[in-house]
């Protein structure tokens, strides 16, 4: 793999932090989803996303060793 790839792969990481950095922008009700308000399936969301964009910087970092 190489190495552009890999440093690309880590700036990923950032995206999880920008998305619930203010929760301003996700503090609300509408659109709610299976009975869950924005506020809730949003940060939830984020969590199986936040796990590919983990397992992507990570397999880019340990195929680069």
């Amino acid at each position: 793999m190489n190495k552009t790839f890999g440093t690309a792969a880590r700036w990923l990481l950032v995206l999880p932090y920008i998305g619930l950095l203010w929760p301003p922008f996700y503090n609300s009700r509408e659109p709610a989803l299976f009975g869950f308000p924005f506020f809730y399936w949003y940060q939830l969301l984020w969590v199986p996303i936040t796990a590919v964009l983990i397992w992507i910087a990570y397999r880019s970092v340990r195929d680069g060793e």
